[in-house]
């Protein structure tokens, strides 16, 4: 579905690398790093009790150009109103995270400061070499998007972690953690939902112009701590794995094969069938062949729970309302200015009447 980028790719500028975190930012010293050896400026983004944006500016040495800001209500930001945020408001899938708002800040930072060539890095992601982001960056000459390989810790939601440790075999798709976009052609947004990454990288009938080069180490953590993760991955899941898997098909279609409720009626019983394999698996391991199997139980079993909430005339409702989406934003994407200052950008990210975002910064 993506090209292998070629090792021999020149390297490329980056204008920017911005980070979305909720960690303390003694988490951010290895991507302040990186920007120090790119020679290019560091936004990060924040939220939550932890993570202080003028701590993160404590941390940042002279050689390093920045924007710190504390993202605080994503209501108030000067984004468009989502057609797929209002559909799932007041429903058990309502997201309350922030990463897609923040990765569409970044998008319109970038347009507002001038920057082409923008590196997208999650804060628990170590690159190898400053060199591996600057081929990324190469490739954006030919590519929308470039991806890098994610090694260490598997990329997965908690469902295919539960798959790969039952024996399964199970890969790791491009995304958003290490993603480098070049953000002056097809406009694309992140929608609040898991899986946003993957429909960012869709254009008007199939997937973007996407390669894959490099190698970044995601840091470990234990995707089955808490069951209410998988179970509020399960409708994002479905969604992109369900347009995904119209591509991998070659339906000439594209993704619009996704606004057939007869799609996802057939779709929905293979995933429903696909979970409770897994579980079953899970359930047959050898005790003490796992010392979390029980909490993999738990989070299959909150996966299926929140599965069987999910119907085709959902699916459907959410692949029209996205489509509507894609066109807000571009509109919205196409009205946004260059401005002179850090200052009167910040000044445009917060709608009318809202107060001013919270933020420090080295540029003028």
């Amino acid at each position: 579905m993506y090209d292998e980028g070629p090792v021999s790719a020149k390297p490329g500028a980056v204008d920017a690398i911005v980070v979305p975190t909720i960690r303390h930012p003694a988490w951010l010293k290895h991507v302040i790093r990186l920007a120090s050896a790119l020679g290019c400026p560091l936004v990060t983004l924040h939220s939550r009790k932890w993570s202080k944006p003028e701590l993160a500016a404590l941390l940042m040495p002279s050689d390093v150009q920045f924007i710190a800001i504390d993202i605080g209500n994503p209501a108030s930001l000067n984004l468009p109103d989502f057609e797929t945020t209002t559909q799932l408001k007041n429903t058990p899938f309502a997201r309350v995270t922030d990463l897609s708002a923040k990765r569409n800040v970044g998008l319109l930072l970038a347009r507002l400061m001038g920057w082409e060539r923008i590196v997208f890095l999650d804060d628990d992601i170590e690159v190898g070499s400053h060199e591996e982001v600057a081929r990324a960056a190469a490739l954006l000459d030919e590519y929308d998007a470039v991806g890098m390989h994610i090694g260490g810790y598997p990329d997965n939601s908690v469902v295919c972690h539960a798959h790969r440790l039952a024996g399964g075999d199970q890969d790791s798709f491009v995304g958003g953690g290490a993603l480098a976009v070049e953000t002056t052609r097809n406009p694309s947004f992140f929608p609040n939902i898991y899986n946003e990454d993957w429909f960012y990288l869709l254009d008007e009938t199939s997937l973007r112009r996407l390669a894959v080069t490099g190698q970044v180490t995601q840091r470990e953590y234990d995707p089955f701590d808490r069951p209410i993760r998988a179970r509020d991955q399960e409708l994002g899941d479905v969604l992109a794995e369900g347009v995904y898997w119209l591509l991998d098909g070659g339906k000439k279609t594209g993704w619009a094969g996704a606004t057939d409720p007869a799609y996802w009626t057939r779709f929905l019983a293979q995933r429903k069938a696909f979970i409770s394999d897994v579980l079953r698996r899970v359930r047959r391991l050898p005790a003490g062949s796992l010392k979390n199997r029980q909490a993999m139980e738990a989070s299959l079993e909150a996966a299926l729970g929140r599965h069987h909430r999910i119907d085709e005339v959902l699916c459907v409702s959410y692949i029209e309302a996205w489509r509507e989406d894609r066109r807000r934003w571009a509109e919205h994407f196409a009205g946004t200015p260059q401005l002179d200052s850090a200052a009167d950008a910040m000044k445009w990210l917060v709608k009318d009447s809202e107060p001013q975002l919270r933020w420090w910064t080295s540029m003028a």
